[in-house]
């Protein structure tokens, strides 16, 4: 019997980013998918269910906190992680009003991401 992993979401405008989010996930057991966009991001949870989401805060064209608030909004209860330079910027009600299950500064601890996800996706 297969057991099948726990599905990331990773979204990012920086390329680089994706990369290093994705290199410090690969040996965790998860299946990682990498966009580069909010939309792209929409559009990957419509064909398929991901059990985690994180999401880049300032991106061209929308922010993370506008695109979680759209999963929010949808319905989705998959835990989500804001990945921000300015944590300092982010009002509680508005992290709370997304639905926003961790906040983690950038860049990141790689020890310290690792533990938040697995802490995620563990309830």
């Amino acid at each position: 019997m297969s057991e099948t992993l726990p599905v990331v979401l990773l979204v990012d405008d920086e390329k680089h980013i994706l990369s290093a989010l994705s290199r410090c996930l690969r040996r965790e057991g998860y299946e990682i998918l990498s966009v580069g966009s909010a939309a792209e991001a929409l559009r990957v949870l419509g064909e398929r269910p991901v059990d985690l989401i994180v999401s880049d805060q300032k991106m061209p064209g929308t922010h993370g906190i506008a695109f979680l608030t759209e999963v929010e909004r949808g319905g989705s209860r998959v835990p989500r992680v804001l990945l921000t330079g300015w944590p300092e910027e982010i009002p509680q009600a508005e992290i709370e009003r997304a639905g926003i299950t961790a906040l983690l500064p950038k860049p990141w601890d790689d020890a310290e991401l690792k533990s938040t996800l697995r802490s995620c996706l563990t309830g």
